[in-house]
């Protein structure tokens, strides 16, 4: 166990200062659901855009990104479109707006201004509440998983075996640790609500941006002393048919790991990342975090303000510290410990490498980050499945007049109750990678096909919504049975497919929405796309009436904005590997995109 008295001292005083943040504001949380739930929409738009790109800032993420940084160098900054990434410029150019006119608390109560009463409304109520929970309890899960292998690695099983007087399998380890953290995590998370939830992720990306570029010119130090040991073509983001990265003679191990991720063929996985993509960034914010911070904006220009300032924010920091343990863990790969359970586990390079190289005091304040960041996550995550679980569950069906001291403490027992299944769920994942890859690309198959055609089709009705989610859901919790050792990204177009068709069934096999619940959607929201009969309905009532014609300049400002976002993720990658000529192309791209998306997007938002 290697930290220090300082380092322990560090992560101590700043879990008891998140802990007190969360503490000294449960009074102003607990005056109303919208206090708790959404900070009482009084929050301004950067704070909250901080909150959320350090929330995005997990320690699980993390871990997988330095994986995937190590194994496949700057190739790997496409990776994350798997989430994908590009979706908060999506959100940054038009989704945030439309959703934030809605005033809604959670989406599935935004669902009522698309879909008003009735038997299809209230289905895809229900279907939408239920997804939200089952995706945060898989992302909790995914976060205990991450936390606890990170733990592992400071502070080493045998040390502590003797003081608890148990046995347990080294499998299990992680797991026993993440329990503990987690339940940490409970107390300032549930007491303190969305503020306190906001004041605490503004403090803890500060910790870490400053721990990004200490980590960053550690690794840039230790480079100008001996040269980078990498495949050809490893240094180049561009790359051809198949993956061509050979480590044989360098790390062999790694083409194990490549052969495991099912990775190789690459054009085709880059293809299939961006046509899931679009489609998932084209649906808007699944039910978690990011469409709760969303909500609780003050108005839908600060909504898109706030996610267009996550890119700004996150990339930079985050991949000077993804880089620089990237580069740290290639230098000296043979003084790292990754091996857990008698196999190398790659996941192991991150905590390894802060083990090895980052120095005392600074590594109390990089784990007083990274636990933190687990925090952040599991708080937003937990935040948002409490808003489903108790205002869309409890408030519509069980207890509608339920006084705001009785709904707090649902909210209270319900969080607890969210964890302990998360907990359960954890014990079955193999590891970060599997969790990621299911919830990214088989989970969020169900979601895609509904959740698109709910903003760009007037005729879709609720319950086409229902059965859509239904006919994604359910297969996407089977398939990681029948199919165990396929990625399941491979498997999104099976998903996506039956949603399709259960959308459309749906549709067709019931009436249409009411018409005046429509036009007043229309009015509000104002989206583009299939909405012409309403839109001539409208017009007849208010000849004045103007309709969305951003169309073109929207998907422009996508194109421009997704390119901007990947210079801000390869640019810290070429500055931690002194690749200076591509670094100055790469700035010269983000500038030039700036400017643009500062001239055709900025500019033109609605006040």
């Amino acid at each position: 166990m290697q930290l220090t008295t300082l380092d322990l001292g560090i992560i101590v005083a700043y879990m008891v200062a998140v802990t007190s943040i969360g503490v000294l504001l449960t009074k102003r949380a607990a005056k109303s659901l919208d206090s708790y739930l959404l900070g009482g929409k009084t929050l301004p738009w950067y704070f909250l855009g901080l909150s959320n790109a350090s929330g995005m800032f997990d320690i699980s993420g993390t871990m997988w990104l330095v994986t995937i940084g190590f194994v496949y160098g700057l190739k790997s900054i496409w990776l994350p479109w798997l989430w994908p990434t590009f979706n908060q410029i999506f959100l940054m150019v038009f989704l945030s707006a439309w959703l934030r006119r809605s005033n809604a608390r959670t989406g599935a109560q935004w669902l009522v201004t698309r879909f008003g009463a009735g038997s299809g409304a209230n289905l895809s109520h229900v279907v939408v509440v239920v997804f939200a929970l089952i995706s945060a309890l898989g992302f909790l899960a995914y976060g205990f998983i991450g936390l606890g292998k990170f733990v592992e690695l400071f502070v080493p099983w045998e040390v502590v075996q003797p003081y608890l007087g148990i046995v347990i399998s080294a499998e299990y380890v992680p797991h026993l640790y993440g329990i503990v953290f987690t339940l940490v995590a409970v107390c300032y998370t549930i007491l303190g609500g969305m503020t306190s939830i906001v004041l605490a992720d503004v403090l803890q990306y500060t910790i870490m941006t400053i721990s990004a570029v200490v980590v960053a010119v550690i690794a840039m130090i230790s480079l100008g002393k001996q040269p980078l040991a990498v495949p050809d073509g490893w240094m180049s983001p561009w790359f051809g048919w198949e993956l061509d990265l050979d480590w044989t003679g360098i790390i062999t191990e790694v083409n194990q790991k490549i052969v495991d991720d099912q990775f190789s063929l690459f054009s085709i996985l880059f293809m299939m990342m961006v046509f899931k993509g679009i489609l998932v960034s084209a649906a808007g914010p699944a039910p978690n975090y990011d469409m709760q911070k969303i909500l609780a904006t003050k108005s839908p220009r600060e909504g898109a303000l706030m996610s267009g300032f996550v890119s700004l924010v996150l990339n930079p920091s985050r991949y000077l510290m993804i880089a620089g343990f990237v580069v740290l863990g290639l230098l000296f790969y043979e003084r790292l410990d990754l091996v857990v359970g008698g196999q190398i586990d790659f996941e192991q390079i991150l905590p390894s490498a802060i083990n090895e190289f980052v120095p005392a005091g600074w590594t109390g304040l990089l784990l007083a980050g990274l636990a933190a960041a687990f925090v952040s996550t599991f708080s937003g995550t937990l935040n948002a499945a409490q808003a489903y679980a108790v205002n869309d569950l409890y408030l519509k069906y069980i207890n509608p007049e339920a006084s705001t001291r009785k709904t707090i403490f649902v909210n209270y027992a319900t969080g607890i109750i969210v964890v302990v299944v998360s907990i359960v769920l954890g014990f079955y994942a193999k590891n970060v990678n599997n969790m990621l890859q299911w919830i990214v690309s088989g989970l969020f198959g169900a979601y895609v096909g509904s959740n698109v055609l709910k903003w760009y089709w007037w005729r879709f009705n609720g319950h086409g919504y229902f059965w859509g989610m239904v006919s994604g859901l359910l297969p996407a919790l089977v398939f990681p049975f029948i199919w165990p050792d396929t990625l399941p990204l491979y498997y999104f177009p099976h998903l996506l497919a039956l949603s399709i068709v259960g959308c459309i069934a749906g549709t067709y096999l019931t009436k249409p929405t009411d018409t005046e619940v429509l036009k007043s959607f229309y009015r509000t929201v104002r989206p583009w796309g299939f909405w012409g009969p309403i839109q001539r309905l409208v017009e007849a009532d208010d000849p004045d009436f103007k309709a969305n014609p951003n169309f073109k300049r929207d998907m422009v400002n996508v194109v421009v904005g997704t390119i901007w976002q990947a210079t801000l993720v390869a640019l810290p990658f070429f500055i931690v590997l002194m690749q200076w000529t591509s670094a100055l192309g790469t700035a010269a791209v983000a500038a030039v995109t700036m400017i643009f998306l500062k001239k055709n997007w900025y500019d033109k938002l609605e006040a």
